[in-house]
C-alpha cells in the first residue's frame, strides 16, 4: 500500500480497536508535536506510554515514560513513531522484538520508511506512514473529548 493513501475505513478500524499506544520520541516540551499528540491521545481514552531514554522514569502529560519499548510491561497495540524517517527503522526493529507484537506501527507526518514498513508488514503488523492520529481522529469524527 502506498503511504499516500489509506482507506478511511482502515484508519477508523485501527483507531477504534487500538487501546494502548507507545509514543516513541515523546518530548517534555509542550510546544512539540509529540507532547501535544501524546496528551491528545491520552485525553481520547487510550492508555499511552512515552518512550524517550532521556526522560525515562518521568510522567509527562499523564504518560509514564520508559527508555525503550522493551521496558514496557504490557502489550502495546500501536507504536506511534515521532522519529525521523531513517530512525524509524530502528523503532521498527525494536517493535519486532516485542511479544506480543504490536498490531500497528504508525509513523507520524513526514516519517516515511518503506523498507521498515515492509519488514513490519512481513510480520503481520499494519503500517501507517506520514499521518497523524491527532488529525485523523477528529477528521473521522472519532473524538471522545
Amino acid at each position: 500500500m502506498a503511504h499516500e493513501f489509506y482507506e478511511d475505513e482502515s484508519l477508523r478500524r485501527i483507531l477504534t480497536q487500538t487501546k494502548t499506544i507507545a509514543v516513541v520520541g515523546l518530548s517534555n516540551n509542550p510546544t512539540r508535536a509529540s507532547h501535544h499528540v501524546g496528551e491528545f491521545l491520552t485525553r481520547q481514552g487510550y492508555r499511552t506510554f512515552g518512550i524517550n531514554p532521556g526522560l525515562a522514569g518521568q510522567t509527562i502529560a499523564g504518560m509514564q515514560v520508559y527508555a525503550s519499548l522493551m521496558d514496557l510491561s504490557e502489550a502495546i497495540d500501536m507504536v506511534d513513531v515521532f522519529r525521523n524517517s531513517q530512525d524509524a527503522a530502528q523503532v521498527v526493529e525494536e517493535a519486532l522484538q516485542l511479544n506480543p507484537l504490536p498490531k500497528v506501527i504508525w509513523m507520524q507526518l513526514g516519517v516515511i520508511n518503506p523498507a521498515a514498513a515492509d519488514k513490519a508488514r512481513a510480520r503481520g503488523i499494519e503500517v501507517i506512514m506520514d499521518r497523524c492520529p491527532a488529525i485523523e481522529i477528529p477528521r473521522l469524527h472519532l473524538t471522545k473529548r
